[in-house]
């Protein structure tokens, strides 16, 4: 997996490219969420147009970015969401607690 993070009008966009399917990689990327919170970065965007498959770990991972934003009033917004990780999150209903977007400028737009 390989994570890749930049700034675009205030707004800090990680994009994901693998699997998210636990393991030391997953959990880097909500050390990375964890590490932007830090240096005051809490309007965050993650560009999942790159992840093919996510498994439960993967989910977790992403709601564990989410809870330590919203602890530090931040906010996080998911884009590029493929079809087979979308269902992933309609299957488990978690697709009513994040707002996502089809764009990564859609989603900084939003903020």
């Amino acid at each position: 997996m390989n994570i890749d993070v930049k700034d675009h009008d205030g707004v800090t966009v990680i994009t994901v490219k693998g699997n998210l399917m636990g393991g030391p990689e997953t959990i880097s990327l909500h050390e990375k969420v964890k590490e932007l919170i830090e240096q005051n970065k809490k309007k965050i965007v993650i560009d999942l147009s790159h992840v093919k498959w996510m498994n439960s770990s993967g989910l977790g991972t992403i709601m564990g970015c989410l809870t330590s934003l919203k602890n530090a009033q931040g906010d996080l917004k998911l884009c590029g969401v493929t079809e087979k990780v979308k269902s992933l999150f309609m299957i488990t209903k978690l697709i009513t607690l994040f707002e996502t977007y089809a764009t990564q400028e859609e989603a900084v737009k939003s903020f």
